[in-house]
């Protein structure tokens, strides 16, 4: 398997052993300085960006935030994918400070909500950024600071200093800032790599068209491409669209594509095929065993799913180099990760039960920001809690689905994202949201809410028969009810939250 891999801070056995000094601005510019560290695609024509560049453009606004700016203060960043943004979060944390990731799609109150959390000041951003942000925050347009002058001195900090602080997105209830510290990019790096059939080959470049405020794309991407010292595209897709991504890919020479599966259905729908790529990995929601074969015709390769979350990410992953993928599955434990799954009583169980990551995880939060109960909440014992339901399959992690998601019907366990992959792979299906509607006879039924493609036309009945053909005969959606939209949140996961309370005020009208 992978544990033959090492990466700094990071042993064969599967321990870390982390540096009594560690800034993750330092591990991402420690390389030669001619190296391509970002290719730019965001301006009219292609941009390099080596390592010296990017050097420059950090310590510019280092020297400009460490005039107002003390050690573990936190400093919002509100740009997208482009050079700018890797330079702001790499002059935070060269600084001692704390990071704050911001996304351009936030409304004003999703804003104001996470800089008033945060305690945020200052925010790093461009003019688009500004007329977003107000009068919230003070704004400092990054591309305007200027780079002349004196490099600026890495601050002493260690593997448990605070570095950034990233908002879940707020799929279970309201967002939560995770405090991560510097060690967080050290644990990420052998799971993104296994995910990458081993990343860093020759050739090798990353890309993804998740936006570089979220942990996939900050965490999975971004800075572990400039660690292990492989270039990282940087491109703005305002829409996501097949023709706009294989443009990138092109222009870019990307070899390496973290896609959300958003994305991959997006691809799917509208048959595409591209071809040159060496790694292909997906995580934030499984893909199923019908979307990973569609990915060997349609990439010839194997799509490695990963796992985890803001709080603990890449803990699980599929390397196709390594091992075959396990249809259901999600991959195995990466290495300097343990994994199990809990019972009850908070015990290791071979059946279905909660997984959970134990302490030690160097891609672990510190803590929730200004939230001691939630933080106590999300663990029990030497055990952080993910929520997610999950058993064991030969070694393999088989997802079940949220704790709060899973549908308890007639005495099965149903889990929502297996139907919902099913359902997607119907020609006339472009959405899905699967959860449990209240019912006094099997305690929960299974409900799908479903958009159609444009000019599509299906019956209920038949998607139906669809899913009973294809997965247990139990799991079948027994009501279907067709919307023009879902609710999303802004990575484009489904709102299953909403949809419940919609299936429980439906339940309530019908008595």
């Amino acid at each position: 398997m992978t544990a033959a891999v090492t990466f700094p801070g990071h042993t064969p056995t599967g321990s870390w052993d982390l540096p009594d000094r560690l800034n993750m601005a330092r591990q991402c510019l420690s390389g030669p300085e001619d190296r391509l560290a970002i290719i730019d695609l965001t301006g009219p024509a292609r941009r390099d960006i080596t390592q010296s560049d990017l050097s420059r453009m950090t310590d510019g606004l280092a020297r400009r935030l460490a005039r107002d700016v003390a050690p573990e203060d936190r400093v919002g960043v509100l740009l997208s994918q482009s050079p700018w943004c890797a330079a702001a979060h790499l002059a935070i944390w060269k600084i001692g400070a704390i990071s704050v990731p911001l996304f351009k799609l936030f409304q004003q109150d999703a804003l104001r909500s996470r800089t008033r959390d945060a305690g945020v000041r200052y925010v790093l951003t461009d003019s688009e950024g500004a007329d977003l942000l107000g009068s919230m925050a003070e704004v400092l347009l990054a591309d305007r600071v200027g780079e002349d002058g004196a490099p600026v001195a890495f601050a002493d900090t260690g593997p448990e200093d605070p570095a950034v602080l990233i908002y879940t997105s707020g799929t279970t209830g309201a967002p939560k800032g995770a405090l991560h510290a510097h060690r967080v990019l050290t644990g990420h790096l052998p799971g993104v790599s296994v995910s990458h059939d081993h990343l860093g080959q020759p050739g090798d470049c990353l890309w993804t068209p998740a936006d570089w405020a979220w942990i996939g794309g900050l965490f999975d991407v971004l800075m572990p491409g400039l660690a292990l010292g492989v270039p990282v595209v940087a491109a703005r897709l305002h829409k996501f669209s097949p023709e706009g991504c294989a443009d990138v890919i092109s222009m870019g020479q990307v070899r390496n594509v973290f896609f959300p599966p958003t994305a991959l259905r997006m691809l799917k729908a509208a048959e595409t095929r591209i071809g040159g790529l060496r790694s292909i990995a997906s995580g934030g929601e499984p893909l199923g065993a019908e979307m990973l074969a569609w990915g060997r015709s349609a990439f010839g390769l194997e799509i490695n799913e990963f796992y985890g979350q803001t709080e603990c990410n890449m803990v699980v992953s599929s390397c196709g180099a390594d091992f075959p993928a396990r249809p259901g599955c999600i991959g195995r434990p990466v290495p300097g990760h343990e994994v199990a799954v809990l019972d009850r009583g908070g015990n290791p169980t071979e059946t279905e039960g909660d997984v959970a990551v134990r302490r030690g995880s160097a891609s672990m939060m510190l803590r929730y920001w200004n939230r001691p109960e939630a933080t106590a909440e999300k663990f029990r014992g030497d055990w952080l809690l993910t929520g997610d339901r999950g058993v064991w399959e030969e070694g393999y992690l088989h997802f079940v689905g949220r704790e709060d998601d899973v549908i308890t019907s007639a005495g099965y366990r149903i889990g929502p994202a297996e139907i919902e992959d099913c359902l997607l792979t119907h020609p006339a299906v472009a959405t899905v949201g699967v959860v449990g509607k209240p019912d006094p006879l099997r305690t929960e039924i299974v409900k799908a809410y479903v958009v159609l493609r444009p000019g599509q036309d299906v019956r209920a009945e038949d998607l139906q028969d669809f899913v009973k053909k294809r997965l247990a005969t139990y799991s079948f959606p027994r009501e279907i009810t067709f919307l023009d939209t879902l609710p999303m949140t802004v990575t484009g996961k489904v709102i299953r939250k909403e949809l419940k309370r919609r299936a429980a005020a439906e339940q309530e009208a019908e008595q």
